[in-house]
């Protein structure tokens, strides 16, 4: 079992850039695969990128392809999601999910631990 939380969200103008971080709790989160997801308000919660429990994989959802990174630093017990050139559309709570498999999910349900997420707004 593991605990993940993330942190790094905040106000930031169009064009600018954040780093959001999940820190997960556990010895075994470097077999678990992790998934950044968003919610905005009256939308259901939605897939932004994955990565594999090595790293070695990731995947990154079309409308911030080219934008957003994510990375992990399993030594540390931390997954990244570095967000570049931020549009209004981002804003969002953006929420850390993990699942012991070797790959990633888009899928929402796939994921079985969750952070309290983080609100990230974009202003214009």
């Amino acid at each position: 079992q593991v605990h993940v939380e993330e942190s790094g969200g905040g106000l930031v103008q169009a064009g600018g850039s954040l780093r959001l971080s999940c820190a997960a709790s556990g010895r075994t989160f470097r077999s678990y695969a992790t998934g950044w997801f968003r919610q905005a308000p009256g939308k259901e919660r939605e897939f932004v990128a994955a990565i594999s429990w090595s790293g070695d994989n990731t995947d990154i959802a079309d409308s911030v392809k080219g934008r957003f990174t994510i990375s992990r630093d399993n030594a540390k017990n931390m997954v990244y999601l570095q967000m570049n050139s931020l549009k209004p559309e981002d804003t969002a709570v953006y929420y850390c999910g993990a699942r012991p498999m070797v790959h990633g999910s888009i899928i929402v349900h796939k994921y079985d631990y969750w952070g309290q997420g983080t609100q990230v707004t974009v202003s214009s």
